[in-house]
């Protein structure tokens, strides 16, 4: 049996760390959302390449916090603020390409890699520009640290990779359900509905994300 002090982690704060990390990616916010969402009128495929962008952007944070990067955004407010309201106005600008019809479904034009790779950099920009990751990663980590066991960095590395999981399978779930439901909301919507439709849901996320990090 490994030593108890062997351990990166405490093997006590894994479990209370994996509910708390559950029910944190399990309240809903802006990835929920847009994942949804891309889900819903892309299918499965587009849902999994925004995954994999959104985890992308959330590795980045979680990296940058154990390296001590993000300790910036808590001296310096006006930072926080700034890339806050960069991913409020990216949002919107996904919003209003969505209203135009840029990578409708529907309109059969061939480019699948294009637009799995244009799923992918939105998802890991929209989580870039989204500080709220980073003070998840500032605020929760260290509560879960323990002096007696692996160094700060290695512990914060082995639950933010635990996190990653985590939310790599809630993402999972709500692209599956997603995707379950898009043929029969696309034999009903089509054309001007659906990116009426698709357009004012990602403001909705936006204006969310403007009301989930403010403060």
């Amino acid at each position: 049996m490994i030593p108890h002090s062997a351990w990166p982690v405490d093997p006590g704060v894994i479990l209370p760390f994996l509910v708390a990390v559950v029910l944190i990616e399990l309240t809903p916010g802006p990835n929920m959302g847009w994942l949804a969402l891309v889900s819903l009128a892309r299918g499965r495929p587009a849902g999994f390449a925004a995954v994999a962008g959104v985890t992308v952007g959330l590795a980045a944070w979680m990296l940058a916090a154990a390296f001590g990067l993000t300790q910036v955004l808590l001296i310096w407010p006006p930072l926080y603020q700034g890339i806050r309201w960069a991913g409020v106005l990216f949002l919107l600008w996904l919003a209003w390409e969505a209203w135009r019809g840029e990578g409708d479904p529907a309109a059969g034009d061939g480019a699948e890699v294009r637009t799995m790779r244009g799923l992918f950099l939105r998802g890991m920009t929209g989580n870039l520009l989204n500080p709220k990751a980073a003070v998840f990663y500032v605020a929760l980590l260290p509560t879960f640290m323990r002096p007696d066991h692996g160094s700060p960095l290695t512990q914060a590395l082995t639950l933010g990779g635990l996190h990653l999981v985590v939310a790599v399978a809630v993402h999972s779930i709500i692209v599956l359900g997603g995707a379950g439901a898009s043929g029969l909301v696309l034999k009903r919507v089509q054309g001007p509905v659906l990116r009426a439709g698709m357009a004012g849901g990602i403001a909705v996320v936006a204006l969310w994300m403007a009301w989930e990090t403010r403060g």
